[in-house]
């Protein structure tokens, strides 16, 4: 079971890793302080789908990381 959870948390962390890489530059924090600020920006369409899906990968991967101590120190 130790197993199984190893390697679907790197399966997902790789997931989440390329998630979080495909999304748009520039549209973060450093935009407010030292970039054109064109108005509100709202995400739609795949930009949104990644978002989304990069928040869903990583309360995967912290439930994985959960489930894999608790099954580690019990020793299963």
């Amino acid at each position: 079971m130790l197993k199984v959870i190893n390697i679907s948390e790197i399966i997902v962390a790789i997931a989440l890793i390329v998630s979080i890489l495909m999304q748009s530059r520039g549209a973060g924090l450093s935009q407010t302080f030292g970039g054109d600020f064109g108005g509100y920006y709202t995400r739609r369409g795949f930009e949104r789908f990644l978002v989304v899906f990069s928040v869903i990968l990583s309360a995967l991967f912290i439930g994985l990381a959960i489930a894999n101590l608790v099954i580690s120190s019990r020793g299963i």
